[in-house]
């Protein structure tokens, strides 16, 4: 059975300083293996953020599935927290894979700072700022490697994400 120890957001804050790259990465990879197993059943999460990731003593699951549903069928509103919800999601009102591959991007550089994307700016003016390609700004020491995926991942088109 899976014991629930607390979620990402909590875990980076009680944990940053501690943290190694290596560390780092096993979060994000256990992130998106989840991730994957949800596209692979053609279902789209819709609400990947840092309090939706928890942690056991040796795992790491995806919770609140209760936006998450088939990737064919349409929303007529806009769920999630703004900072991890892609711009096309904000424009067109359209969730993809690529929306949550957006928001993997984010939980990247979530986990790359050990804080939430712009933070205390949850408001109008950082929605145009999103729709306007404003992205984190990269914590230095951040990995080529992982900076790079993560700026895939968060690119303004979707096609481009991997």
């Amino acid at each position: 059975m899976f014991e629930l120890h607390n979620n990402l957001r909590e875990y980076l804050q009680q944990n940053n300083n501690k943290l190694t790259w290596k560390r780092r990465i096993q979060i994000i990879y256990h992130i998106l293996y989840g991730v994957s197993r949800i596209h692979k059943e053609n279902a789209i999460h819709r609400d990947l953020h840092s309090g939706n990731i928890l942690f056991g003593k040796i795992d790491v699951r995806i919770s609140d599935l209760g936006f998450c549903g088939p990737a064919d069928k349409p929303l007529n509103s806009i769920y999630g927290n703004l900072p991890y919800i892609a711009p096309e999601v904000i424009v067109k009102m359209k969730y993809s894979f690529a929306s949550d591959v957006y928001s993997i991007g984010m939980l990247m550089w979530e986990i790359s700072s050990g804080q939430p994307p712009f933070v205390y700016k949850h408001n109008y003016d950082l929605t145009l700022k999103i729709i306007n390609g404003m992205r984190p700004r990269i914590i230095p020491g951040t990995p080529l490697k992982y900076k790079e995926l993560m700026e895939q991942c968060w690119d303004a088109d979707p096609s481009k994400r991997p």
